[in-house]
């Protein structure tokens, strides 16, 4: 019997839900298919012209070369300085690891602090590769789930009852992928003096949805609470809030000790990242603001159209998202129904909606629509669809959409 050549780790690793039905997408668009993708988490918006411009003048500077492992300190010193100033952090620039993406930075968090068998607190619904970053790790989700009934939100309550004495690190998100949801102040002190009781609990909050806000409150940062500063850890980076998306610049900032260990990893296996797209973010961060706030006045003007048009679609149940640029109905009322799909030789194949995952295929198939399964999130019975496309195709999408469910039997 032959051995699998693929490492145990990598075999139990899932395909991230997001970019698979993204893939799918794209391959039924160069089979000719009209796809509107409503499944990439990405803004649509090209990236500001300054920003270009500051990466432009990197390349005839020459900066061509290696960068530090950690990133440019002129970087690093920006970051600490939006950190100080935004979230009202005490972190200093030699708190700040420069990384591939925030993804990256989540990953190396997480292999640079959870030992095999320590337990990771992960309220659900929860971006898709959380789970599987903590299993690559060797490390033990606890998923803790927060349904719409509760806001998309974990309480105090639930938070302590999940907290053990193998618990390592708890992992939070606000505002959420793939919810919305956006913790408020009290809400955040809530899940403070939970882990005030917990000082060996690592921290990592993940905000990389910052600016994306539709709340009169605005953002408000896990680091605001210096009670836990000592062991709190936020990602953040370009990708969203500057439409920065394939520029791949993250950031992780926390305790020195997690840095140097993160620096470390990244050491072995990435290095520093691009030098061109560490310049342009660094005029990201130190440029004007202007760019961040037309594009959330056009986030929330796409989340009103599609919010509305949503709720005209019998059977959806769904929230108003407080950030990000997601929706997340709860669509349990079109699973156990059938689809009769008619292939081009007028053959009808009947096909069973069993579950979300068998919803978001038909959509893709009937109505040419991409969206991802709930249960990608660890929350079955919900759909994901992104709204960070045009007015014109979230109309087009969502009448699709209307249509395509209203033929299931």
């Amino acid at each position: 019997m032959e051995t699998s050549r693929i490492a145990e780790r990598i075999r139990q690793l899932a395909v991230s839900a997001t970019l698979a039905m993204s893939q799918k997408s794209s391959e039924l668009k160069a089979a000719g298919v009209d796809v509107v993708n409503l499944s990439v988490g990405e803004p649509d918006f090209d990236t500001p012209s300054h920003i270009k411009e500051a990466a432009k003048k990197a390349i005839d500077e020459n900066y061509s070369h290696y960068s530090p492992v950690p990133g440019y300190m002129s970087l690093r010193e920006a970051i600490a300085g939006k950190l100080r100033k935004e979230n009202k952090t005490s972190f200093e620039a030699a708190q700040v690891v420069v990384s591939t993406g925030a993804k990256q930075a989540l990953s190396n968090v997480i292999l640079a602090t959870v030992n095999p068998g320590d337990e990771v607190v992960i309220p659900v619904p929860a971006w898709v590769s959380y789970v599987e970053m903590v299993k690559l790790a060797e490390g033990v989700p606890v998923l803790v789930p927060a349904g719409m009934e509760q806001g998309f939100k974990v309480t105090p309550a639930q938070l302590e009852a999940a907290i053990t004495d193998k618990t390592r690190m708890v992992m939070l998100c606000s505002p959420s992928n793939p919810s919305g949801a956006v913790y408020d102040r009290e809400e955040i002190k809530g899940l403070v003096e939970v882990l005030k009781r917990h000082p060996r609990v690592i921290i990592l909050s993940d905000e990389i949805y910052e600016h994306i806000n539709y709340t009169s409150e605005g953002h408000v940062s896990f680091g605001e609470f210096p009670e836990i500063a000592d062991r709190l850890v936020i990602v953040n980076g370009v990708s969203k809030a500057y439409a920065m998306t394939g520029w791949r610049i993250g950031y992780m900032a926390g305790p020195v000790e997690i840095a140097k260990a993160v620096t470390k990893l990244q050491g072995q296996t990435t290095s520093g990242t691009c030098s061109i797209a560490q310049k342009a973010a660094e005029a990201a961060y130190r440029g004007s603001q202007e760019c961040v706030a037309e594009m959330l006045a056009a986030f929330r003007r796409r989340r009103d159209l599609i919010v509305g048009l949503a709720r005209e679609i019998p059977g959806l149940k769904l929230d108003m998202p407080d950030g990000a640029f997601y929706i997340f109905p709860e669509v349990s009322a079109y699973l156990g129904k059938e689809a009769r799909l008619t292939s081009s030789d007028g053959s009808v194949t009947v096909k069973e909606i069993a579950t979300d995952s068998d919803l978001a295929m038909y959509l893709l198939e009937e109505a040419h629509v991409a969206t991802v399964a709930g249960s990608a999130f660890c929350m079955p019975g919900y759909l994901r669809l992104s709204y960070a496309a045009s007015d014109d195709q979230l109309r087009e999408a969502m009448s699709r959409i209307k249509a395509a469910l209203a033929k299931l039997a």
